[in-house]
């Protein structure tokens, strides 16, 4: 499968809108995960497995691969970080850790609408 480019088809979109192929790049496996896991430091590889609770190397590696073709992720002499570009993705991502732990909080407590 190709890495989703904007203005390329992309899954949901034919005409591969930006947003649909940011939709399509984060919903693959651990792609998403990847960017939160690097958002507040670099990693080493090992390191990042480790964060991204044990991923495969060879499917990390893809995904790093494939983030580093799309200018979100950098390598560094203290292992892979995001790109600015991609730092500027994770804050807008960030306010969503605060919603979905109150989302996870009504669920356990059984009220499913506020």
């Amino acid at each position: 499968m190709a890495i989703p480019i904007p203005g390329q088809a992309v899954r949901g979109s034919k005409t591969g809108k930006p947003i649909m192929a940011l939709f399509d790049l984060l919903g693959r496996t651990w792609c998403l995960g990847i960017i939160w896991q690097l958002r507040e430091s670099p990693a080493t590889f090992r390191e990042l497995q480790l964060r991204c609770e044990d991923i495969s190397p060879t499917l990390l590696n893809s995904r790093l691969k494939e983030l580093a073709a799309l200018g979100l992720v950098i390598k560094t002499p203290y292992g892979y970080d995001l790109s600015q570009h991609a730092q500027l993705l994770a804050e807008h991502i960030k306010p969503m850790a605060a919603w979905s732990q109150t989302w996870a909080d009504l669920l356990l407590k059984g009220t499913r609408d506020v």
